[in-house]
């Protein structure tokens, strides 16, 4: 079964979408990517999405879902990379994309996740 790699950089997850995200893949992700998260306790998760040239309804509200599924887990999300005709689609489908941050690139992205973190209340140590 084909499988998105999730690589960890520091405190964050870095994801590069570089195939065509069908709806069985996109399923795959976010249960890796929360497996992931609740393992390493990233503090964010970088979705790169610069490869794809379409996102249907069903992507978009999956790239939500991962999104929400972070924030309970105590990490931001940042997607970089949306082309311009992504996004386009994504508005005309009425998707707003709620609890999404985005940022042009990479390094944009990353900036944005050290802010977001710097931002919000210190973490209770954990028992």
């Amino acid at each position: 079964m084909d499988r998105i790699p999730i690589l960890r950089l520091q405190d964050y997850l870095l994801v590069t979408i570089q195939v065509e995200l069908h709806d069985q893949l996109a399923v795959t992700l976010q249960d890796d990517l929360t497996q992931t998260l609740s393992r390493t306790h990233a503090k964010g998760v970088l979705i790169d999405i610069s490869a794809l040239e379409i996102v249907d309804s069903f992507i978009g509200r999956t790239l939500a879902h991962i999104a929400s599924m972070a924030r309970v887990m105590d990490a931001n999300t940042v997607v970089v990379g949306m082309r311009p005709a992504v996004a386009i689609t994504l508005i005309e489908l009425g998707m707003t994309l709620s609890g999404i941050n985005t940022a042009l690139n990479v390094d944009k992205g990353m900036t944005l996740l050290r802010s977001l973190e710097a931002d919000e209340p210190p973490r209770p140590e954990a028992a």
